[in-house]
């Protein structure tokens, strides 16, 4: 554990732990905000996609950025925007709680759109936008991770975000239940995203070559803060390197391995949100279970997650290639989806058992994949990309699994264990050796 504090990974972890930290801070008690405000479960369902539908479109943004200007400078960016998000988001809470329209229709049910929900939409907007820290942090770790340790960084990766995925429910429950109310943990939220800035500046040391350093950021320098011009530090190929900075889309996505990664990438995500938005209205609606039960569900879940990204997939990988633990992820992770159909405990425990062990194995093991493509002129970009390929999946995920789970009820997993058993396939298919391909065009 001392080793781990002192290695250079250490910054980045603490940044990813405080960025989730401050993002998981909300999750229990947004639904209660936006009912306070005038809002339902149809206000709550678009406000949960407008964070990944603008994270969509500045992920990739931003994910370039960091190519040309560096990681740090990025960083800094989308945690400052990340802090005016959650700015806005206390200031909602000062404002009249005047109606500019209210609905009551059967598909839309009975809301009234005021002005304090209008501004956390546009914080929850902007927040998105600048959402581009977790595309560039798996950049940065690809920047600092060697073929040996890749997949135990990226794990150790995952092990902070579960942490933070535990400690923030669970803190904004004790902070909610103060004199304060819920915006508490909103102000919480704030300083954390506050400290994460410090963090940044002076943990973190930038990465990609040839940028130009500063070392101080404020209004005066802000133009020198957002310099491109690179230093004369390449003897060949700096022109090269500099075109392939200024690619996008269709040279990415001419990568070799790219489109395969960026499909699974996709169905992941996709499939998560249909467990996601059907997993609260099962266990509320059908299990008859608690928010205490359902915490202790998900909080079991990222507890395993966390043993299984850390030691486990550190000792594992240095045996099992990174696109075989995918493999073996994604099966365990099919067998979870179609083992939640069972509704007796022991078999939901089962199920939610596989469930992370096929998720901790699969999901670290994955991005290092993913960060092995490329080089480190397009790491950012491929991260970024990549990013929006989870949000546009998170939307569909999350609005078409709320829709199907009324109408199918459980049987939205098995939509999610088919998705997994699909990219099972795919990754069979590409792994097997041909005449004209003996080798997989994936390998660490």
């Amino acid at each position: 554990m001392s080793n781990l504090f002192t290695s250079r990974i250490f910054p980045i972890l603490l940044v990813n732990f405080i960025g989730i930290l401050g993002y998981s801070v909300v999750i229990p008690i947004l639904i209660f905000i936006v009912s306070d405000l005038g809002g339902n479960g149809f206000i709550y369902g678009i406000l949960g996609a407008t964070y990944p539908f603008f994270q969509f479109i500045g992920a990739p943004i931003l994910g370039r950025l960091s190519d040309t200007i560096g990681r740090k400078k990025v960083l800094i960016i989308s945690q400052a925007g990340t802090f005016v998000a959650w700015i806005l988001f206390i200031a909602a809470f000062a404002l009249p709680k005047t109606t500019f329209w209210s609905q009551n229709t059967s598909l839309t049910g009975s809301y009234a759109m005021t002005l304090p929900l209008i501004v956390i939409f546009i914080a929850r907007a902007f927040d998105g936008f600048t959402g581009g820290n977790i595309s560039v942090a798996n950049a940065y770790l690809s920047d600092i991770s060697t073929d040996e340790d890749r997949n135990k960084n990226f794990g150790t990766m995952g092990a902070s975000t579960s942490l933070g995925f535990i400690i923030g429910p669970a803190f904004a429950g004790i902070l909610a239940s103060t004199v304060m109310g819920e915006v508490l943990p909103i102000i919480i939220a704030a300083c954390i995203s506050l400290v994460a800035i410090f963090v940044i500046q002076f943990r973190l040391n930038e990465t990609v070559p040839c940028v130009v350093k500063t070392n101080k950021v404020s209004l005066r320098n802000i133009r020198r803060f957002f310099q491109v011009e690179l230093k004369d530090c390449y003897t060949e190929g700096s022109k090269e390197l500099q075109e392939e900075n200024n690619k996008g889309w269709k040279h990415i996505i001419q990568i070799e391995g790219i489109p395969l990664l960026y499909t699974i990438y996709f169905l992941t995500f996709f499939a998560f949100s249909l467990f996601y938005a059907g997993l609260p209205i099962y266990a509320s609606t059908v299990l008859k279970w608690t928010t205490g039960d359902l915490g202790f569900f998900l909080a079991y879940s990222s507890l395993l997650m966390i043993f299984i990204q850390g030691p486990v997939l550190g000792r594992v990988s240095q045996r099992i290639t990174s696109q075989n633990l995918v493999l073996i992820g994604s099966v365990l992770l099919a067998c979870s989806f179609f083992l939640l159909l069972r509704q007796d405990l022991i078999s939901l425990y089962v199920a939610n058992t596989l469930l992370s062990i096929g998720n901790g194995l699969m999901w670290p093991s994955f991005l290092a994949l993913l960060s092995a493509t490329g080089n480190s002129n397009t790491q950012g970009a491929i991260q970024g990309y990549g990013t929006s390929m989870g949000s546009i999946a998170s939307m569909l995920g999350l609005v078409i699994g709320g829709t199907l789970f009324e109408s199918f009820t459980t049987w939205v997993f098995v939509g999610g264990g088919v998705i997994f058993l699909v990219i099972t396939t795919l990754l069979t298919l590409q792994n097997r050796p041909s005449k004209s391909n003996p080798k997989p065009a994936i390998s660490d």
